[in-house]
Protein backbone atom coordinates (compact mmCIF):
# COMPACT_ATOMS: atom_id res chain seq x y z
CA UNK A 1 0.00 0.00 0.00
CA UNK A 2 1.43 3.14 -1.08
CA UNK A 3 0.36 5.27 2.36
CA UNK A 4 1.04 3.93 5.75
CA UNK A 5 -1.20 3.04 8.57
CA UNK A 6 -0.99 5.35 11.81
CA UNK A 7 -2.68 3.96 15.02
CA UNK A 8 -6.48 3.95 15.50
CA UNK A 9 -9.16 6.65 15.28
CA UNK A 10 -10.61 8.04 18.51
CA UNK A 11 -14.63 9.25 18.25
CA UNK A 12 -16.38 10.00 15.70
CA UNK A 13 -15.52 13.00 13.02
CA UNK A 14 -17.66 15.26 11.41
CA UNK A 15 -20.89 16.00 14.48
CA UNK A 16 -22.08 19.71 13.83
CA UNK A 17 -21.11 21.99 16.79
CA UNK A 18 -24.85 23.88 16.78
CA UNK A 19 -24.17 25.10 20.05
CA UNK A 20 -24.38 28.51 19.31
CA UNK A 21 -27.72 28.52 17.39
CA UNK A 22 -29.37 26.49 20.52
CA UNK A 23 -28.59 29.61 22.85
CA UNK A 24 -30.70 31.69 20.52
CA UNK A 25 -33.82 31.10 20.81
CA UNK A 26 -36.03 30.71 17.89
CA UNK A 27 -33.45 30.17 15.54
CA UNK A 28 -33.78 28.51 12.74
CA UNK A 29 -37.44 26.94 14.55
CA UNK A 30 -39.19 26.29 11.20
CA UNK A 31 -36.09 24.33 9.01
CA UNK A 32 -35.42 22.40 12.12
CA UNK A 33 -39.47 21.22 12.44
CA UNK A 34 -39.46 20.66 8.69
CA UNK A 35 -36.22 18.46 8.52
CA UNK A 36 -37.09 16.43 11.65
CA UNK A 37 -40.42 15.75 9.48
CA UNK A 38 -38.32 14.56 6.36
CA UNK A 39 -35.80 12.68 8.51
CA UNK A 40 -38.89 10.40 9.80
CA UNK A 41 -39.35 9.82 6.64
CA UNK A 42 -38.13 6.16 5.71
CA UNK A 43 -34.50 6.10 3.17
CA UNK A 44 -34.64 9.63 2.19
CA UNK A 45 -35.00 11.02 5.36
CA UNK A 46 -32.22 8.91 7.08
CA UNK A 47 -29.78 10.38 4.32
CA UNK A 48 -31.18 13.58 4.92
CA UNK A 49 -30.48 13.09 8.59
CA UNK A 50 -27.51 11.73 8.21
CA UNK A 51 -26.29 14.83 6.22
CA UNK A 52 -27.31 16.97 8.53
CA UNK A 53 -25.29 15.08 11.31
CA UNK A 54 -21.86 14.88 9.63
CA UNK A 55 -21.79 18.11 7.87
CA UNK A 56 -20.80 21.46 9.89
CA UNK A 57 -21.84 23.75 7.79
CA UNK A 58 -25.73 22.63 8.26
CA UNK A 59 -27.03 24.33 11.37
CA UNK A 60 -30.70 24.39 12.85
CA UNK A 61 -31.01 27.75 10.69
CA UNK A 62 -29.46 26.32 7.48
CA UNK A 63 -31.18 22.70 8.04
CA UNK A 64 -33.15 22.60 4.60
CA UNK A 65 -29.91 23.45 2.46
CA UNK A 66 -29.25 19.87 2.70
CA UNK A 67 -31.74 19.34 0.04
CA UNK A 68 -29.23 20.58 -2.51
CA UNK A 69 -26.54 19.16 -1.66
CA UNK A 70 -25.30 16.86 -4.97
CA UNK A 71 -23.81 13.89 -2.86
CA UNK A 72 -27.62 13.72 -1.69
CA UNK A 73 -28.77 13.04 -5.21
CA UNK A 74 -26.64 11.27 -6.49
CA UNK A 75 -27.04 8.42 -4.00
CA UNK A 76 -30.82 8.78 -4.78
CA UNK A 77 -30.07 8.63 -8.24
CA UNK A 78 -28.06 5.55 -7.66
CA UNK A 79 -30.94 3.99 -5.69
CA UNK A 80 -33.21 3.87 -8.86
CA UNK A 81 -30.42 3.04 -11.23
CA UNK A 82 -29.28 -0.19 -9.31
CA UNK A 83 -32.83 -1.59 -8.71
CA UNK A 84 -32.83 -1.61 -12.53
CA UNK A 85 -29.75 -2.60 -13.21
CA UNK A 86 -30.26 -5.79 -10.74
CA UNK A 87 -33.73 -6.09 -12.70
CA UNK A 88 -31.12 -6.37 -15.97
CA UNK A 89 -32.87 -3.06 -17.28
CA UNK A 90 -28.86 -2.43 -18.07
CA UNK A 91 -29.30 0.75 -20.81
CA UNK A 92 -31.89 2.83 -18.68
CA UNK A 93 -29.73 2.22 -15.75
CA UNK A 94 -26.81 3.47 -17.43
CA UNK A 95 -28.86 6.10 -18.50
CA UNK A 96 -30.07 7.24 -15.34
CA UNK A 97 -26.46 7.06 -13.66
CA UNK A 98 -24.94 9.00 -16.76
CA UNK A 99 -27.62 11.77 -16.39
CA UNK A 100 -26.95 11.91 -12.73
CA UNK A 101 -23.15 12.34 -13.17
CA UNK A 102 -23.71 15.17 -15.68
CA UNK A 103 -26.32 17.10 -13.05
CA UNK A 104 -24.02 16.05 -9.40
CA UNK A 105 -20.34 15.63 -10.90
CA UNK A 106 -20.36 12.29 -9.09
CA UNK A 107 -20.18 8.98 -10.62
CA UNK A 108 -21.73 5.73 -9.18
CA UNK A 109 -21.86 2.79 -11.83
CA UNK A 110 -25.32 1.43 -11.24
CA UNK A 111 -23.71 -1.84 -10.40
CA UNK A 112 -22.25 -0.86 -7.83
CA UNK A 113 -23.50 -1.98 -4.10
CA UNK A 114 -24.41 1.02 -1.61
CA UNK A 115 -25.39 0.29 2.09
CA UNK A 116 -27.36 2.76 4.36
CA UNK A 117 -26.60 6.44 5.52
CA UNK A 118 -23.49 6.97 2.90
CA UNK A 119 -22.91 10.84 2.63
CA UNK A 120 -20.79 11.96 0.24
CA UNK A 121 -19.87 15.47 0.81
CA UNK A 122 -19.43 18.03 -1.48
CA UNK A 123 -18.84 14.94 -4.09
CA UNK A 124 -17.34 16.41 -7.27
CA UNK A 125 -14.96 14.08 -9.03
CA UNK A 126 -16.45 11.33 -7.18
CA UNK A 127 -15.51 8.02 -8.97
CA UNK A 128 -17.34 4.90 -7.69
CA UNK A 129 -16.55 1.35 -10.08
CA UNK A 130 -19.50 -1.12 -11.24
CA UNK A 131 -18.03 -4.00 -8.80
CA UNK A 132 -17.40 -1.91 -5.63
CA UNK A 133 -19.07 -2.78 -2.45
CA UNK A 134 -19.91 0.15 0.43
CA UNK A 135 -21.32 -0.41 3.94
CA UNK A 136 -23.42 1.61 6.06
CA UNK A 137 -22.53 4.78 7.78
CA UNK A 138 -19.63 5.71 5.06
CA UNK A 139 -18.32 8.83 4.27
CA UNK A 140 -16.06 9.85 1.12
CA UNK A 141 -15.51 13.76 0.24
CA UNK A 142 -15.19 15.05 -2.56
CA UNK A 143 -12.48 13.61 -5.25
CA UNK A 144 -12.90 10.03 -4.46
CA UNK A 145 -11.54 7.11 -6.52
CA UNK A 146 -13.03 3.65 -5.68
CA UNK A 147 -11.94 2.06 -9.34
CA UNK A 148 -9.61 -0.86 -10.75
CA UNK A 149 -5.89 -0.91 -11.65
CA UNK A 150 -6.65 -1.03 -15.50
CA UNK A 151 -7.39 -2.69 -18.21
CA UNK A 152 -4.23 -4.62 -18.36
CA UNK A 153 -4.95 -6.04 -14.75
CA UNK A 154 -8.85 -6.32 -14.70
CA UNK A 155 -10.23 -8.83 -16.56
CA UNK A 156 -14.35 -9.03 -17.60
CA UNK A 157 -16.82 -10.28 -15.30
CA UNK A 158 -14.86 -10.21 -12.15
CA UNK A 159 -14.92 -8.31 -9.25
CA UNK A 160 -12.27 -5.43 -9.61
CA UNK A 161 -13.25 -2.66 -6.97
CA UNK A 162 -12.80 -2.52 -3.44
CA UNK A 163 -15.13 -3.48 -0.45
CA UNK A 164 -15.27 -0.34 1.69
CA UNK A 165 -16.27 -1.79 5.27
CA UNK A 166 -19.28 0.29 7.80
CA UNK A 167 -18.09 3.48 9.51
CA UNK A 168 -15.44 4.07 7.24
CA UNK A 169 -14.63 7.72 5.94
CA UNK A 170 -12.38 8.51 2.82
CA UNK A 171 -10.61 11.61 2.64
CA UNK A 172 -10.31 14.32 -0.23
CA UNK A 173 -8.87 12.86 -3.39
CA UNK A 174 -7.88 9.47 -2.05
CA UNK A 175 -7.80 6.54 -4.16
CA UNK A 176 -8.75 2.86 -3.51
CA UNK A 177 -7.90 0.69 -6.30
CA UNK A 178 -8.28 -2.89 -6.82
CA UNK A 179 -10.46 -5.76 -5.14
CA UNK A 180 -8.83 -5.20 -1.91
CA UNK A 181 -10.67 -4.72 1.46
CA UNK A 182 -11.28 -1.68 3.78
CA UNK A 183 -12.57 -2.65 7.11
CA UNK A 184 -14.58 -1.31 9.29
CA UNK A 185 -14.18 1.84 11.12
CA UNK A 186 -11.06 2.98 9.18
CA UNK A 187 -9.86 6.53 8.26
CA UNK A 188 -8.16 6.77 4.79
CA UNK A 189 -6.65 10.06 4.84
CA UNK A 190 -6.56 12.90 2.00
CA UNK A 191 -4.88 12.16 -0.92
CA UNK A 192 -3.58 8.27 0.17
CA UNK A 193 -3.30 5.63 -2.64
CA UNK A 194 -4.77 2.51 -1.29
CA UNK A 195 -4.39 -0.91 -3.15
CA UNK A 196 -4.02 -3.24 -0.35
CA UNK A 197 -6.13 -4.47 2.33
CA UNK A 198 -6.63 -2.24 5.54
CA UNK A 199 -7.56 -3.79 8.50
CA UNK A 200 -10.08 -2.64 10.49
CA UNK A 201 -10.15 0.58 13.27
CA UNK A 202 -6.99 1.84 11.11
CA UNK A 203 -5.87 4.94 9.68
CA UNK A 204 -3.97 5.50 6.54
CA UNK A 205 -2.34 8.58 6.00
CA UNK A 206 -0.06 10.16 2.71
CA UNK A 207 2.55 12.58 2.84
CA UNK A 208 2.61 16.04 2.95
CA UNK A 209 3.60 18.49 1.11
CA UNK A 210 7.06 20.05 1.77
CA UNK A 211 9.13 22.90 0.55
CA UNK A 212 11.85 22.69 -1.69
CA UNK A 213 12.33 26.23 -2.30
CA UNK A 214 11.90 28.70 0.77
CA UNK A 215 11.85 32.08 0.05
CA UNK A 216 13.24 31.80 -3.66
CA UNK A 217 16.12 29.70 -2.51
CA UNK A 218 16.39 26.08 -3.57
CA UNK A 219 16.82 23.66 -0.15
CA UNK A 220 19.91 21.30 -0.90
CA UNK A 221 18.76 18.54 1.05
CA UNK A 222 15.14 18.99 1.52
CA UNK A 223 13.86 16.53 4.56
CA UNK A 224 12.18 13.44 4.24
CA UNK A 225 8.53 13.41 3.15
CA UNK A 226 6.37 13.41 6.72
CA UNK A 227 3.33 12.26 7.02
CA UNK A 228 0.07 14.05 7.99
CA UNK A 229 -0.25 14.21 11.92
CA UNK A 230 -2.66 11.39 12.95
CA UNK A 231 -3.98 13.77 15.85
CA UNK A 232 -5.63 15.74 12.03
CA UNK A 233 -7.49 12.68 11.56
CA UNK A 234 -8.73 12.04 15.60
CA UNK A 235 -6.22 9.28 16.19
CA UNK A 236 -3.55 8.97 18.41
CA UNK A 237 -0.24 7.10 17.96
CA UNK A 238 0.92 3.55 19.66
CA UNK A 239 4.11 1.46 19.07
CA UNK A 240 3.34 -2.06 18.03
CA UNK A 241 4.00 -3.27 20.91
CA UNK A 242 1.23 -2.07 22.74
CA UNK A 243 2.35 0.99 24.95
CA UNK A 244 1.33 4.80 24.07
CA UNK A 245 4.36 6.41 23.00
CA UNK A 246 4.97 9.08 20.47
CA UNK A 247 5.05 6.24 17.89
CA UNK A 248 7.94 7.65 15.28
CA UNK A 249 8.67 4.39 14.67
CA UNK A 250 5.04 3.22 13.89
CA UNK A 251 4.09 6.12 11.87
CA UNK A 252 7.48 6.79 9.85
Amino acid sequence: MAARHVAQPRGEVGEPDTSKDARRPGTGTWQRRALAALSSRGRLGEDLATAYDKDPALTPATALQALLYQGLWAVWAHRLAHRWWQAGARFPARLVSQLARAVTGIEIHPGAQLGRRVFIDHGAGVVIGETAVIGDDVMLYHGVTLGGHGWWADAKGERRHPIIGDKVTIGVGASVLGAVHVGAGCRIGPHALVVDDVPPDSVVVAERGRCIITTGVRQSHPRRGELLSPEWLGATTRHAGGDDGHGDDHTH
